[in-house]
């Protein structure tokens, strides 16, 4: 469930695109029958969600009655990529960041989404192992990892109310329960630290430090995070690099604070530009 979701029932145009949220890297092939086995509606109604996605290119016969995701999804991420106003600001802070560290190391941006985190880019400076099982696009646990327990203990109220509803029992096994109040207590410990740092949580034998990304209102918009292919030597390389993730994450929010002065700035200006242009309608309109 999906927070702060509309009450209402799903409509014909919701059905259709819950059709692409069935496809998964676990499994990324479906048929018209088994959709529509899994979605509890008629066959017919199974081939014609899949005709209407394939029609505009979100969904591509792979063979007979096998289908993939399509080619309008790879053009659609490629948007999203040069549209990103938090991904254009955040990625040359993520390159500098990167050139300082020593160790092989990956720099992840991630933000909350459905539930879960997902990786919006990756930075790193290994080319053979991967440092980092975070790749962009890629759902992570919401309650394992520095990246996202420093997203989580951000949350609102009501977020986490519905995140203990939806998965108590995995809380509770991460250590944050057993009850509904141990799990905001958890969570006050976490906000008042400036990062958090794990090891082992996600990836076995990487270490994350991970520091929170807050929009010009204050709420949590991500996480800018440093993961460490081997363990920091001792407890002062794990303040210097916490100090280094902190630094690039507020120089990430300010950039944001400035992109959004300047976008006030021309809504400011923009009433002469209308008169101007409406002036030239009126002279237009006579000639």
């Amino acid at each position: 469930m999906q927070d702060g979701a509309d009450k209402r029932g799903p409509t014909s145009a919701d059905k259709v695109l819950g059709v692409l949220s069935l496809f998964t890297a676990e499994r990324s092939v479906w048929s018209p029958e088994s959709a529509a086995r899994r979605m509890r509606v008629s066959l017919a109604t199974g081939y014609r969600y899949f005709n209407t996605l394939v029609a505009c290119g979100m969904l591509e016969k792979l063979h007979r009655n096998q289908y993939v995701l399509g080619p309008a999804i790879v053009e659609l991420d490629r948007q999203v990529r040069a549209a990103d106003p938090v991904l254009k600001l955040a990625q040359p802070v993520m390159e500098r960041l990167l050139r300082r560290l020593r160790e092989p190391a990956a720099i992840l941006l991630c933000r909350y989404y459905r539930q879960k985190v997902m990786c919006i880019h990756q930075e790193t400076n290994r080319g053979g192992e991967p440092v980092s099982s975070y790749e962009r696009g890629t759902l992570h646990p919401m309650f394992r990892g520095a990246t996202s327990k420093v997203i989580l203990a951000h949350l609102p109220p009501r977020t986490i109310v519905n995140l203990w509803r939806d998965h108590r029992q995995e809380i509770v096994a991460t250590g944050m329960g057993p009850g509904f109040e141990d799990f905001k207590a958890a969570l006050r410990t976490l906000r008042h630290l400036p990062v958090n740092v794990s090891s082992n949580e996600v990836d076995e034998g990487r270490t994350g430090i991970a520091a929170p990304i807050f929009d010009a209102a204050g709420r949590v918009n991500g996480s800018l995070s440093i993961v460490l292919l081997s363990p920091p030597a001792n407890s002062r390389a794990v303040s210097r690099l916490s100090i280094a993730v902190q630094a690039a994450a507020r120089e990430i929010e300010h950039g944001r604070v400035a992109g959004a002065g300047k976008a006030e700035t021309r809504k400011t200006k923009s009433p002469k530009t209308t008169s101007s242009k409406t002036t030239w309608a009126k002279t237009g309109s006579k000639t």
